[in-house]
């Protein structure tokens, strides 16, 4: 019983040592990756180039608005002397023409978002790598983003900003 008592003692002990040992080779850091990809001068081109896409789907969507304000003004105008075929051939068309204006407002607005996750995935693809990088180089077991939404809500000072390795990394200022 003494010598259960006694393995049990060595072996909850050395338990201990090696977990406070290779707790102590864990080297944290931390970085904010909205900042990051706000600092990266590729992210400024991916900005202008959803801006131009974004301008260009205003305008047509701007020249339906304004068809189907013209064919409705004109409609209002000829309302009372058109026959009530003609008048609801008429209304279908100017429903048919509303139901395209929203239809596009929606498709639009799905190959936004979609051309916007186009033009970021390099440009994360390639922050992801210099941190990847930088912290293989530096000895990181850990980096925690603690950017806008992360989920971590704590770090202390032990922790290093890796921001300053990672913009080095990527030859930005």
């Amino acid at each position: 019983m003494k010598n259960l008592l006694l393995i049990t003692f060595v072996l909850l002990f050395s338990s201990f040592s090696i977990n406070s040992f290779s707790q102590s080779k864990n080297k944290f850091g931390h970085i904010n990756s909205s900042l990051l990809i706000g600092l990266m001068p590729e992210r400024d081109a991916a900005e202008k180039a959803l801006a131009q896409e974004a301008k260009s789907m205003e305008e047509e969507l701007d020249r339906m608005k304004q068809e189907l304000n013209k064919k409705y003004q004109e409609y209002l105008l000829k309302k009372d002397s058109l026959s009530t075929f003609v008048k609801q051939a008429k209304e279908s068309e100017l429903q048919d023409l509303q139901n395209r204006i929203e239809t596009f407002q929606s498709t639009a607005q799905q190959q936004l978002q979609q051309k916007e996750q186009d033009l970021l995935k390099p440009i994360i693809d390639k922050y992801k790598k210099a941190i990847t990088d930088v912290a293989k180089e530096n000895g990181y077991t850990y980096i925690f983003d603690v950017g806008q939404g992360s989920s971590v809500l704590y770090f202390s000072e032990e922790s290093k900003d890796i921001m300053p390795l990672v913009k080095a990394k990527l030859n930005i200022k």
